[in-house]
């Protein structure tokens, strides 16, 4: 079973990496072949270079003016299920992005993100 420090460690640094948009603090915590599922029904981002160009167009590119607000989280074995609360500024869509996302991660015996699988609801509204 994964201790309670280091999930909260996993989980400080994913909220730090997103909210400073920094590519080597994600990959910080993921392991070298570890996967990232943004979306239930498309496959994932695999491997330190397939998440880094995500988080390089998501990310970097696509988002500013990140907030991020861990809710709650849960331990079973080396499963951790995260709650949070997010909102950033959509430089694609030109609004304000809110959402409230479940994570499910699967931590390798390293204590890295072997998978990561979101799952939210969002809602936008107009920049002004």
């Amino acid at each position: 079973m994964i201790s309670n420090k280091i999930v909260k460690k996993i989980l400080k640094t994913y909220g730090e990496a997103w909210i400073e948009q920094d590519i080597g603090k994600i990959l910080s915590i993921f392991a070298k072949d570890g996967e990232y599922y943004e979306r239930a029904f498309q496959g994932p981002f695999k491997g330190h270079k397939g998440i880094s160009k995500y988080w390089q167009t998501k990310v970097v590119e696509e988002e500013s003016n990140i907030k991020f607000k861990l809710l709650n989280y849960y331990v079973c074995g080396d499963v951790v299920i995260a709650e949070w609360d997010a909102s950033f500024d959509s430089n694609i869509e030109n609004a304000r992005i809110h959402i409230k996302e479940v994570a499910i991660l699967e931590i390798n015996k390293d204590n890295k993100i072997k998978s990561l699988r979101e799952y939210w609801q969002s809602e936008s509204f107009p920049l002004k």
